[in-house]
């Protein structure tokens, strides 16, 4: 994940996420840094927009915590464990998906 904190991080710098500039900031951090790990970091992140990533994540936690709202509001006891239920497996999903996104990374 640090490696992907590091891209991240140059981003919002609006630096060059180059394997130089990855490599500085995981050193800066105490952080043993891996060479392959980097060059695959760079490598998966040649064709990404990350900005878009960012929004696309934002967009799908917004729509999840709306989700957990409606439900609270809920007057009839069973239908609210019925619809936590849910909810907790269409959160369980969605941190699924995310792991599947950041496996690609590497």
């Amino acid at each position: 994940m640090e490696y992907v904190y590091a891209a991240m991080l140059l981003h919002k710098a609006d630096k060059d996420i180059t394997e130089d500039n990855v490599t500085d900031v995981l050193d800066a951090a105490g952080i043993d840094v891996d060479e392959n790990r980097v060059k695959s970091l760079i490598a998966a992140l040649d064709d990404v927009s990350i900005e878009e990533a960012i929004e696309s994540a934002v967009i799908n936690a917004g729509s999840s915590s709306g989700a957990s709202a409606s439900t609270a509001e809920s007057d009839d006891d069973s239908d609210d464990e019925a619809d936590e239920e849910e909810d907790e497996a269409d959160e369980e999903e969605d941190d699924e998906e995310a792991a599947e996104g950041l496996d690609n990374l590497f």
